[in-house]
């Protein structure tokens, strides 16, 4: 699974990914948690940048709640559940990071690893989002981040890892003109190991409540 990302190289979000607006402020975040709003790029031409919280609420949702359950989707069978499917074909999106985290357990301890894209990419995880409206027509917009099997690296910390999608798939992943889950699919899957770097982050990344950049550094 993927609990806990960082997005911090925030003035690049625009330009790395397309988009148009100039005035959108994104704040650094070294310790992005579910339930938090965050940045997503959604493609309505051209590409937008909207503020969505983490952890999908679906459009027939009977509480809100259920958003704690779904900050995840497993690629594997995503287009026949139901909280997915239409989102799949219609409500997809990129989530930009910089990075994420495992922990990996040592006896008691679960240690901390933070992996990233070589030289400090910004990237993008592979996303669906919903938009839901309570009784009082209040609407809230949410987002997923798509899972997939482990690559080489994350595979001794955690059997999950979130999609990352190379620029050119970002382009195929946004398309509003395609539907079909075959054309999709394919998309997903681990991204290169060699095209990666992880290490050992300090325990301060534990709570959701410590946000700065010395979770970034590495512990010997």
């Amino acid at each position: 699974m993927c609990g806990r990302y960082a997005l911090v190289k925030t003035r690049e979000v625009a330009e790395r990914f397309g988009v148009q607006q100039s005035n959108f402020e994104v704040d650094a975040r070294y310790n992005v948690a579910p339930g938090q709003n965050l940045p997503i790029v959604t493609r309505h031409s051209p590409k937008q940048l909207e503020e969505m919280r983490w952890g999908l609420v679906p459009f027939w949702a009977k509480d809100t709640k259920i958003g704690y359950q779904m900050i995840n989707a497993r690629s594997e069978g995503i287009e026949d559940k139901p909280a997915f499917r239409r989102p799949l074909r219609q409500q997809r999106c990129i989530v930009p990071a910089n990075g994420f985290y495992e922990w990996e357990k040592v006896g008691k301890i679960k240690v901390p690893h933070y992996f990233k894209l070589l030289n400090d990419q910004l990237f993008g995880f592979a996303g669906l989002y919903d938009i839901y409206t309570d009784a009082e027509g209040n609407k809230l917009k949410s987002y997923t981040i798509i899972t997939t099997e482990a690559n080489e690296m994350v595979a001794p910390i955690h059997n999950r890892m979130p999609v990352i999608l190379s620029p050119k798939n970002e382009e195929i992943w946004l398309n509003p003109d395609l539907h079909d889950p075959a054309e999709l699919l394919p998309l997903l899957k681990p991204y290169p190991v060699e095209l990666m770097e992880s290490y050992i982050v300090s325990t301060l990344v534990n709570k959701p409540q410590n946000d700065s950049p010395q979770l970034l550094e590495r512990v010997a």
